[in-house]
């Protein structure tokens, strides 16, 4: 042990403040300073965009990965507030790129948790070299930039707009991330399952890294999770069993989008609030628990199954099954030291009555597909 003993006092702590806590600490507000986070910034600048069109005050985001490295998100809005903010000095724009949590959504069913830290641009803004806001509002075009959070300069006037809409520009500092490189693949999957878990959204993410070769992608699903299932495999029957019911004894709604292919793999991808539950949940469990029901119901109705036959296996059930299963809670309680399990207790019953209900309704009303999937489960093993 030293022989110079240390005094700790009041005088020892440091208290960061704003964006500079986030400079300090960038693991605790994006998740690391690897892809995860890199990414996470992406979706920290697109959500107030995507919440916009979630209102129905816009019908498109333009997500464009840029030739110097950086991001730009554009949108048809009506452009984020420029004037004073009531609670503090400066205008709404500069404070919503400075002030962490300011205007994030409340936890609700219309969330998105596409940032699932939930502290806003004003994450982006911290991390970036270099970030820029244009604002098109009330016919007048307005700009402000930022290096590491910094303001270059006042907000200012740059001259009439057409139209109006939001444009976020950033690029990433290299003084905080370990890469700079994004992956078009990792961006593009999670704006897909955004895009079918919310029909109203509109987006479109394009590449420009390669001037040569622009790589546009558009995700829209009128259909919701029913699009999404249909494009999954090779059909073991044509129709996708999809359904949405609003249910108050869970506070929210559950939608379901099932099929079987003609493979051994399951494919069951659930989620809360839009947001990805790889640890699943009491929505799963309920989704399963109600699959299971109807099928073995089924089953012993056509006397595919004895009456002392045991019931069909999770094995046998889940062969080349593809589904999504998303509720949206009014008050959704995560679990896990990365809250990726659904804890929410009513939801199991809710989920399972609904899937027994509108699985046993299509097994009776398409003899010959549930014919095919009947046969299918039985022929497989039950391990």
């Amino acid at each position: 042990m030293s022989e110079e003993v240390k005094a700790y006092d009041a005088s020892t702590i440091v208290v960061l403040e704003g964006l500079e806590a986030v400079r300090k600490r960038p693991g605790m507000y994006v998740g690391s300073v690897g892809e995860r986070g890199l990414h996470h910034l992406v979706f920290e600048a697109a959500e107030p965009a995507l919440e916009e069109i979630l209102g129905g005050t816009a019908s498109r985001v333009e997500i464009t990965l840029t030739a110097d490295g950086g991001v730009r998100i554009a949108d048809d809005g009506t452009g984020l507030p420029v004037e004073h903010a009531g609670h503090r000095d400066g205008p709404a724009l500069e404070t919503r790129l400075t002030v962490l949590c300011c205007g994030v959504r409340p936890a609700d069913r219309r969330s998105l948790y596409g940032g699932s830290f939930g502290v806003g641009p004003a994450v982006v803004n911290a991390l970036s070299s270099r970030l820029a806001a244009e604002v098109r509002r009330d016919g007048t075009r307005w700009f402000l930039e930022y290096e590491r959070g910094v303001a270059v300069a006042p907000l200012a006037r740059t001259g009439p707009a057409g139209g109006s809409g939001t444009t976020i520009t950033f690029e990433p500092d290299a003084e905080i991330f370990e890469t700079l490189e994004f992956s078009f693949d990792t961006l593009a999957e999670r704006l897909r399952e955004l895009s079918f878990l919310n029909r109203e959204l509109d987006i479109t993410l394009t590449d420009d890294r390669d001037p040569a070769a622009p790589r546009p992608v558009r995700f829209r699903f009128p259909g919701g999770p029913r699009d999404h299932i249909a494009e999954q495999g090779t059909p073991l029957h044509p129709d996708v069993i999809a359904f949405e019911r609003e249910d108050p004894d869970m506070a929210g709604t559950v939608e379901v989008a099932l099929r079987w292919c003609d493979s051994r793999e399951e494919q069951v991808a659930s989620y809360a609030n839009s947001r990805p539950t790889a640890g699943g949940g009491t929505h799963e469990l309920g989704f399963r628990d109600g699959l299971a029901t109807a099928v073995d119901a089924c089953a012993r109705e056509q006397q595919l199954l004895a009456p002392s036959d045991p019931d069909f296996t999770p094995a046998q059930l889940g062969a080349g099954l593809t589904a999504v299963v998303s509720v949206k809670l009014d008050h959704p309680e995560f679990e896990g030291s990365i809250r990726d399990r659904l804890g929410n207790g009513p939801v199991r019953a809710c989920v399972a009555e609904a899937v027994r209900e509108h699985l046993t309704a299509w097994l009776r009303a398409n003899p010959a597909q549930a014919a095919a999937v009947l046969a299918r489960i039985s022929r497989t093993p039950r391990h």
